[in-house]
């Protein structure tokens, strides 16, 4: 389980009474809680550790910096050390670093940098970077009609950058440029399913090395009343995408568009929020890498299911989910709400759009636990439930 998802659950034991048997330590404006970790996962086995949390609050008790160290044992990848580190700004300007080393094959190091109020507010600056490797990704083939007895391993070891710059047309309305590069090789994984490269060699972007360069141009029209903790509003985002794989001899060029839509209906007294996402994928061009074609799976869509459960070319999927307050109460020296959130998601992946067909769609009810701590933090656990035995999530953000 990634070190963000330990952030998360850290909220849902507070929440639970664990903060019960927290020693909390204060001196000036920092806090310290102590607290075990105990969760699992259907790929990425069971944990068992301790986290750190460090709250660091400015004197009108908002929130200015968060670590979290931690020593992890996965049963699948062994001993794991962490450290997370995000720091907040005015105006919504963000720092994040992550890094950990485990015990057997897994290795993460990431930094972003987020300013979405640049130069006085008239531009978004976003840039980051990071490495890699994941012993517990999974593949199943290619298609909706993958079978769940076709279930492979392979580690994902990745190099990432990427940057974004935008212009605001108006407070609402923004037009950005963006690139990336994206270089990923497929390695043995650490479980005992079969090997993703022996199963299914055949299929793009399993064999080999390939490197991503991508050109994107997007356009964001957004009305929420926050980026990260919205509780009233709207928001869209476009964007045209186009790729080339710089490792393949024929340099293909592929493309990429998507719609997406997020509408929240907060009640009279914003204490219950009805939200709807509808997300459109399309991917159009040959030998595309199949970690490059659109995906349902995951903490963000069709929850009920393993990450990257089903892939293929293109995608429609729809969600909903009623975010219920529950609780306000003062934690470790800022003020928090808890929320719960029962959800459904729905979708499909499919190659052709004339391959659409009702009867394909999956479909994942499930609840959801959410702790947040406004206007920058949200952490959260979701479980989902699918004919394949459900699967839960977690993170320090809100699905969608």
């Amino acid at each position: 389980m990634s070190s963000l998802r330990r952030l998360a659950i850290l909220t849902v034991c507070l929440w639970a009474g664990a903060a019960e048997v927290c020693l909390v330590s204060a001196w000036a404006d920092t806090q310290v809680i102590p607290v075990p970790s105990v969760s699992t996962t259907r790929n990425d086995g069971n944990d068992l550790g301790l986290i750190m949390p460090i709250l660091i609050t400015d004197p009108d008790g908002e929130l200015k910096y968060l670590m979290a160290p931690m020593v992890i044992r996965n049963s699948i990848v062994g001993t794991r050390g962490a450290f997370n580190f995000f720091q907040y700004e005015p105006g919504g300007r963000q720092i994040q670093f992550i890094g950990s080393f485990t015990e057997k094959i897994e290795r993460k190091l990431v930094f972003n940098y987020l300013d979405p109020a640049f130069s006085n507010g008239r531009y978004f600056l976003q840039f980051g970077g990071s490495f890699f490797k994941n012993a517990t990704s999974r593949f199943f083939g290619p298609g909706q009609d993958s079978v769940e007895g076709n279930e492979t391993n392979y580690t994902a070891r990745e190099i990432r950058a990427n940057w974004r710059f935008g212009v605001y047309m108006n407070e609402v309305t923004q037009i950005a440029l963006a690139q990336r590069v994206r270089d990923v090789q497929l390695q043995r994984g650490a479980t005992n399913l079969p090997f993703t490269g022996e199963r299914f060699g055949d299929v793009d972007g399993v064999n080999g090395q390939s490197t991503i360069v991508g050109h994107r141009v997007s356009f964001h029209y957004d009305t929420r009343n926050n980026l990260v903790t919205p509780t009233d509003g709207m928001a869209v985002t476009a964007y045209a995408e186009l790729n080339q794989n710089l490792r393949n001899e024929a340099h293909p060029v592929y493309s990429r568009y998507e719609l997406e839509v997020k509408k929240l209906f907060p009640s009279e007294s914003k204490r219950a929020i009805l939200v709807v996402r509808a997300n459109l994928q399309a991917t159009i061009g040959t030998q595309v890498p199949f970690f490059e074609q659109s995906s349902l799976g995951g903490q963000n869509n069709l929850r009920g299911f393993g990450v990257d459960r089903y892939i293929d070319k293109h995608l429609i999927a729809v969600s909903i989910e009623e975010r219920i307050h529950i609780a306000r109460t003062r934690l470790a020296g800022v003020m928090a709400d808890f929320e719960l959130a029962p959800f459904l998601d729905t979708g499909q992946v499919f190659g052709n759009f004339k391959d659409v067909s009702v009867k394909d769609y999956r479909m994942t009810p499930g609840l959801g636990i959410r702790g947040i701590v406004r206007p920058n933090v949200v952490g959260r656990l979701d479980y989902g439930f699918s004919r394949e035995g459900g699967a839960i999530f977690a993170g320090l953000d809100f699905p969608y």
